[in-house]
């Protein structure tokens, strides 16, 4: 049993998810991802927790099959137990050396099945199904099983991709339907907006008078994003801020428990471990809770018992006293702290922000001076949060020598409001990860590697914010 704050197994990365609540336990079910040449196959792995704080790594849950069967990678897929108790898992099989009739690596629907709580599965090939005519062969995956107990059946959703029209714009999602979850027939779409390559790991629940949609763009954009809706059958709507969090964070799946409702997905890593690589697929796990607004939006930040399990106290002191009043009406004002934080902690800061700010917010790991840091900046004027560093980057030894051609850090800017008055901003430090929230509704995730170590500070920048802050560790830290 680990304890920790983001989950990764010690011999590979997180993919996707498949989370799965039992008896007031998450299974979370992940594709094992290993980094190696040659690739070998992906596995479903296993990893329960009952608290989000601690985690016990299961190892392998559903092995992928060998280099000559049709599931040696087993995709995303999901899982429902049936009315006699029996838990049945639908996943993708794909073998890159299996070409359907369209010359494109099979993706396929593939089952199994478990009489033992979910231990041991058994492999149902005979079960297996791909796309029909009008679909292309290589995308029909992710299959989401729910029961929809007016229609009498189950409900299958797969992120599939339509064989004609324009190249990027065929994402759909299919549907197929059945009554005893062995035999499968073809529907009409569940939803299909003709509007992105795909939608992948698509994921529906109920909450109150409200049906959600959730589903990550498969774009030039890699977003997890939601729909809402008063029945399953649609019309989905779109709400203002529709994303779950920013680039970062993808494939996000949901579970409930006790009424709450929660998201587990895998913060992305970055090629060559430093801030400027490309983003990789897979990475660490990291979980955001759902809380449903009054008027059926979802807003997202962090669970309960997460920022519970940071209780000891970080003594850090500035040049003025906290709560600080910083007023830079036509300028910038700081305060940074004169001690060094630990890799891992836990800091709010309450932020009470005059009429006319253009920008308030945190300083992370950095310099004593504030001229090198990260930046969590809230800027009530564009009504967004942003991550940025400061500088961009160095590229040379002379002060103009800095790359001033990239506003901030791509996609890692989330719409809220912050119209004036106070507001909340946490934020999870931990190593090369980071997690910020802005009043318990816009979360924003991101990699931090080229500053491994720094300051706190809080500041302003044209107008005025009167900034408060705390900041606790684990006492295992």
């Amino acid at each position: 049993m680990s304890y920790t704050v983001f989950f990764q197994p010690a011999d590979g990365w997180v993919g996707d998810l498949i989370p799965f609540q039992k008896d007031g336990e998450f299974w979370l079910y992940y594709l094992h991802e290993i980094r190696s040449d040659p690739k070998p196959g992906t596995s479903w792995n296993l990893v329960t927790t009952k608290d989000l704080t601690q985690f016990q790594d299961h190892g392998v849950a559903l092995p992928h099959g060998t280099e000559t069967d049709l599931d040696f990678n087993a995709y995303t897929g999901s899982v429902v137990v049936d009315e006699a108790g029996l838990h049945h898992l639908f996943y993708t099989g794909h073998n890159p050396n299996n070409l359907g009739p369209d010359k494109l690596p099979l993706q396929l629907v593939m089952h199994a099945t478990s009489s033992d709580g979910m231990r041991t599965w058994v492999k149902h090939p005979g079960h297996t199904f791909g796309a029909p005519g009008g679909y292309e062969s290589g995308d029909w995956r992710d299959p989401f099983v729910f029961r929809d107990e007016a229609a009498g059946q189950w409900r299958m959703l797969i992120a599939a991709r339509h064989s004609a029209g324009p190249e990027r714009r065929r994402g759909v999602i299919a549907q197929c339907v059945s009554t005893d979850l062995i035999t499968w027939q073809y529907t009409d779409p569940f939803w299909d907006p003709r509007r992105y390559i795909t939608h992948e790991c698509p994921d529906v629940f109920a909450w109150g008078d409200w049906w959600y949609l959730v589903y990550s763009e498969f774009s030039e954009t890699f977003t997890t994003r939601y729909r809402m809706a008063k029945s399953p059958d649609g019309p989905w709507t779109v709400p203002d801020q529709d994303s779950i969090d920013g680039r970062a964070f993808y494939a996000s799946k949901s579970a409930e428990r006790d009424g709450r409702r929660f998201f587990f997905g895998w913060i992305a890593t970055k090629e060559g471990k430093h801030d400027g690589g490309a983003w990789q697929w897979a990475g660490t796990m990291s979980v955001l809770e759902a809380r449903q607004n009054p008027d059926g939006t979802l807003g997202f930040g962090f669970a309960d018992e997460l920022v519970d399990s940071f209780w000891d106290e970080v003594s850090v002191s500035f040049d003025r006293a906290l709560p600080a009043r910083l007023e830079a009406p036509d300028g910038y004002a700081a305060a940074v702290s004169n001690e060094d934080l630990p890799a891992q902690f836990y800091a709010k800061a309450v932020l009470d922000i005059e009429p006319g700010t253009t920008e308030c917010g945190l300083l992370l790991r950095s310099s004593p001076d504030g001229d090198h840091s990260y930046v969590l900046r809230l800027e009530p004027k564009r009504g967004r949060l942003v991550f940025d560093r400061w500088p961009r980057t160095i590229t040379g030894d002379a002060q103009w020598h800095v790359s001033g051609d990239v506003p901030f850090a791509l996609e890692l800017e989330r719409p809220c409001d912050l119209r004036p008055g106070k507001h909340t901003l946490e934020v999870v430090v931990d190593g090369d990860l980071c997690v910020a929230v802005v009043d318990r509704q816009v979360a924003l995730s991101t990699r931090i590697y080229d500053l491994a170590a720094g300051r706190i500070g809080v500041f302003a920048g044209e107008g005025s914010a009167i900034a408060d802050l705390e900041v606790r560790k684990r006492t295992d830290n």
